[in-house]
């Protein structure tokens, strides 16, 4: 009978091909890395490992032991994924990849209250500014805006409604504009990438209106970085109506719509997870996270 701690020295130890490093990735002291692996080959009766210059490699045995190693070790973490499948309680590691639009208004209280529920849970949370395109069995995603072919499944969990917006204070300097085409005259604040091929905005009356915003003298990355100089009255930008309404209960009077009735498309709020039979604790996380989902998010329509 193998010992997986044993097995799981082994196979850091390959992966890395140093003690030191591996013994640091695992927590573990290098004397106690290195006595696993010495009991491994004690058990086996051959040596699996030797040193070449300052790294350790494998010997044919080791070679040819590493992929029994690495089957034992997947067989044993599928154990007890099914074992806990069984339990009421969730536990073990969960990343959470999210759109950085929502990761501080949105994410960051949904996790917190999510931990509270599971406390066996780990999860990490990361912000994404590009689309994901590799499924990971233990990762799932929440993404903003429109989305290039993945390996995952794409489930719709809303959408942000948006508006042109300003400061009160700007638009009294400045005049506020009464058509799409005056917005040419006023400062942009444009946000990377969203609206540097132009903007169409829509009427419910008078059709569509493709505007090309000007040259912008303050461009930024992060939708965070977006709406702060909005609201200090550099100029007008487009902003998504929960995320100017979650600013509006802290810091009212702020912003207001500019051109209310001539609006640029919804973006989609999408939840992306692999295909297949998932660990219980990514299910239960997705369930969770629909039910996060602001009732804002959703089409007038289905609110009625």
């Amino acid at each position: 009978m193998h010992d997986f701690d044993e097995l799981a020295a082994f196979d850091a130890v390959m992966a890395t091909g140093s003690l030191t490093r591996s013994a640091q990735e695992q927590g573990l002291a290098k004397s106690t890395l290195s006595r696993r692996i010495s009991q491994l080959e004690a058990r086996l009766g051959q040596p699996l490992l030797r040193r070449q210059a300052n790294r350790l490699i494998p010997t044919e045995a080791g070679l040819l032991f590493h992929d029994y190693c690495q089957e034992m070790l997947a067989l044993a973490n599928r154990s007890r994924e099914a074992l806990a499948e069984l339990s009421e309680a969730i536990s073990g590691r969960l990343t959470l990849e999210v759109h950085s639009t929502l990761a501080r208004s949105w994410a960051a209280p949904v996790i917190d209250a999510f931990l509270t529920r599971h406390p066996d849970v780990e999860l990490t949370l990361h912000t994404r500014e590009h689309a994901p395109n590799a499924p990971d069995s233990h990762c799932v995603h929440v993404w903003v805006g429109e989305l290039p072919a993945s390996g995952l499944k794409q489930e719709p969990l809303g959408r942000l409604t948006r508006r042109l917006y300003a400061n009160p204070d700007y638009l009294a300097h400045h005049g506020e504009p009464r058509h799409p085409r005056e917005l040419a005259q006023h400062a942009w604040i444009d946000l990377l990438g969203t609206t540097h091929e132009g903007l169409t905005l829509h009427h419910a009356t008078r059709g569509c209106f493709q505007f090309r915003p000007p040259c912008s003298r303050l461009r930024v990355d992060l939708p965070v970085l977006h709406m702060d100089p909005i609201a200090h009255g550099r100029g007008i930008g487009v902003l998504p109506d929960w995320l100017v309404a979650a600013r509006e209960k802290h810091h009212p009077g702020e912003l207001t719509p500019c051109l209310p009735a001539w609006q640029p498309e919804p973006l989609p709020v999408t939840l992306l997870y692999p295909y297949g039979q998932r660990p219980r604790r990514i299910t239960t996380l997705l369930e969770f996270l629909r039910k996060a989902a602001p009732r804002e998010w959703q089409p007038q329509e289905a609110l009625v």
